[in-house]
């Protein structure tokens, strides 16, 4: 994640929390959910205000937090009444440790040139048959927008990185509107990954 994004989160974190902490992510927690094992220990990577991390816990899993953002880490840490680890994914060096992996809206931060880089990170760190959620704006381009760094997919284009990943393979894929009503008109990559036995 570009420093210009994280600076970005860090100084407009009271802006991101207002328009995402209480956006309705029902449909998103179904294709992810069932498909974890009852306990399942889940990593929330780049977790923002920890609205997922809060759900995922009231759901009876155990939940490990992080995100490169130290004003939100702050805030999550607060509102999940547990620590958020101030971390980015380049650094995460976890090897068999998680059933699932949570990346909402995250990832697409990430320059292209690393995807491949941290797809490889988030194998390593998911344990056989562990299950990984990913979401990217909908398009094939790299742009900057209000001061934040964005990698834009499209089903090739993700197919495309996933398939370096010898372990991975994308299970489904499906397209929806942003939930927030100010942004209905933006399209959202949705793909639930496998990492195989």
């Amino acid at each position: 994640m570009s420093v210009n994004s994280i600076d970005y989160y860090n100084q407009h974190s009271k802006d991101f929390i207002a328009s995402s902490l209480n956006v309705d992510m029902s449909a998103l927690y179904a294709e992810f959910t069932p498909l974890l094992p009852k306990h399942a220990l889940i990593l929330d990577a780049g977790c923002g205000t920890g609205r997922d991390t809060k759900y995922f816990i009231e759901q009876g899993f155990n939940v490990t937090a992080i995100d490169a953002s130290k004003e939100l880490v702050e805030f999550a840490t607060n509102h999940i009444a547990q620590p958020v680890i101030h971390k980015t994914f380049m650094q995460i060096d976890d090897t068999n440790i998680y059933d699932g992996i949570w990346c909402c809206a995250s990832l697409l931060h990430v320059p292209k040139s690393e995807l491949s880089t941290v797809f490889t990170k988030l194998a390593t760190a998911l344990k056989a048959n562990g299950i990984l959620y990913v979401s990217f704006k909908y398009g094939d381009t790299e742009r900057v927008h209000n001061g934040r760094e964005f990698t834009d997919l499209t089903e090739h284009g993700l197919q495309h990185i996933i398939s370096a990943q010898p372990s991975l393979c994308i299970s489904k894929h499906w397209i929806t509107g942003d939930q927030r009503t100010e942004r209905g008109h933006e399209q959202w990559l949705n793909a639930i990954i496998r990492k195989e036995p």
